[in-house]
């Protein structure tokens, strides 16, 4: 299979979360993938883009590059923010609360991710296109 991505740039605002996710869904639906898959992609984006919007920085332009892409049956989406991060590691949270869980749920959902420091803060997650292999 031909490998499927795009590498976009949106604005570092509160609002690029939604901005991206009807992306994603447009690129996920063209290329075929089932709705379950597309609905936990679009949670782990925007779970990526709210963190980095929260705790990350703008280019010098004022932009957060994002990116995915599907290869051999796995999704991989990455948000690269222009912050010096730390080593980020999910957090046990209570269930009542408003913020905190971002990395919990990715985490959760995804068959794996892993952060990037080289030039800012890259989180990269992989999502398997399969719905057998779903949690």
């Amino acid at each position: 299979m031909e490998r499927a991505h795009d590498v976009l740039r949106f604005p570092f605002a509160r609002s690029t979360p939604g901005i991206a996710r009807t992306k994603l869904a447009g690129f996920l639906t063209v290329n075929r993938v089932a709705s379950s898959r597309i609905d936990d992609a679009l949670i782990v984006l925007s779970e990526m883009l709210t963190n980095a919007v929260s705790h990350g920085r703008p280019s010098d332009d004022g932009t957060i590059e994002v990116s995915w892409s599907i290869a051999n049956g796995l999704l991989e989406i990455s948000v690269r923010d222009h912050g010096e991060g730390t080593q980020l590691a999910p957090v046990d949270f209570d269930h009542d609360s408003l913020s905190g869980r971002g990395l919990a749920i990715i985490s959760q959902i995804t068959d794996r991710w892993w952060v990037d420091l080289d030039g800012g803060t890259r989180v990269n997650a992989e999502l398997s296109l399969d719905e057998a292999g779903c949690a």
